[in-house]
């Protein structure tokens, strides 16, 4: 990453700041505020979507303080700036969810096409609930139903990149969010 911080260049392209870290992490301390209140005594899995809610998942785990685990998985249907539309399970889940409340931490919800094939994959494998957290959510480009529970912030249809967010696997590592500059 090239730039003065205010405009960072990734490859090709060229982003400028948009959510500053201290938002983010009020935004997740809310959120984990809320899991920890509606949870509490539930014992619930969290299942963190790699690559990108790795940031996110990390410092929602460090304010969540009921009995929980956790385990990863990995999916994609990105390549570059767009959605492919295919999802790709890159990486499974490894443990047994059967009877469980099922917490799924994903750092951005837009068309909503990944996170429906994995609910439907969770439910089929006997899932008790599952309940979603998102550190962000396009609601414009949202093509489903299902109810999101947690969402951090709503922004709009802008290509991000920084704390966990990517181009092409670059830019995740960022303490701020970055949206493209066409």
């Amino acid at each position: 990453m090239k730039g003065n911080r205010q405009t960072i260049k990734i490859k090709d392209k060229t982003f400028e700041k948009f959510i500053k870290e201290p938002e983010i992490q009020r935004v997740i301390k809310h959120i984990a505020e809320k899991i920890n209140a509606d949870l509490a005594g539930q014992n619930p899995l969290f299942l963190i979507i790699l690559n990108g809610a790795f940031m996110f998942a990390a410092d929602l785990m460090k304010s969540i303080t009921i009995d929980c685990q956790l385990s990863f998985v990995k999916l994609s249907s990105y390549s570059g700036t767009q959605t492919t539309q295919v999802v790709r399970e890159l990486i499974g889940l490894d443990s047994s969810i059967e009877g469980r409340c099922v917490v799924v931490v994903e750092d951005i919800v837009d068309t909503g096409m990944t996170m429906e094939h994995l609910l439907n994959n969770l439910k089929g494998l006997g899932a008790k609930e599952v309940r979603i957290a998102t550190l962000t959510f396009k609601p414009d480009s949202f093509l489903y139903d299902y109810p999101i529970d947690y969402v951090g912030m709503r922004i709009p249809n802008d290509f991000i990149v920084g704390y966990g967010f990517d181009y092409d696997g670059y830019g995740r590592n960022s303490a701020d969010i970055y949206k493209i500059i066409e």
